[in-house]
């Protein structure tokens, strides 16, 4: 599976970013979907997560409320809608795929097989 991300960039505080990621390969609704972010100094860390059909997520707890992860598996692409922006949501944000056909929703960076190379998100005060 390969992975890209994309829609990063920087935005005011308060303000809205969609990020996408588009797979490759014919077997994306078997990979559970989630998205981390690394800040500067920061080890990267669990933001969301959605299940293969889509009808269940996971969220961090400083995201739970302002950020939507959400499927379209006829276009192999996952998203994130980052609401309520705020300076300490800046990090790069990267893109992940569990094993195929795997049942749980993880948190943890060693769950994930696969990875994107990041997108920058810079929110400024």
């Amino acid at each position: 599976v390969q992975l890209q991300a994309s829609g990063g960039g920087l935005v005011q505080a308060g303000g809205s970013l969609r990020l996408s990621c588009a797979a490759s390969g014919r077997t994306f609704n078997t990979n559970v979907m989630g998205w981390f972010r690394q800040a500067p100094g920061k080890e990267r860390g669990f933001v969301a997560a959605i299940s293969r059909s889509g009808s269940s997520t996971s969220y961090a707890e400083s995201v739970e409320g302002r950020f939507t992860v959400s499927r379209d598996n006829a276009k192999n692409t996952v998203y994130l809608q980052m609401n309520s922006l705020k300076p300490e949501d800046t990090a790069v944000y990267y893109c992940a795929a569990q094993l195929p056909f795997a049942i749980d929703i993880a948190r943890g960076r060693g769950e994930y097989a696969y990875w994107g190379q990041g997108t920058l998100v810079t929110v400024s005060s």
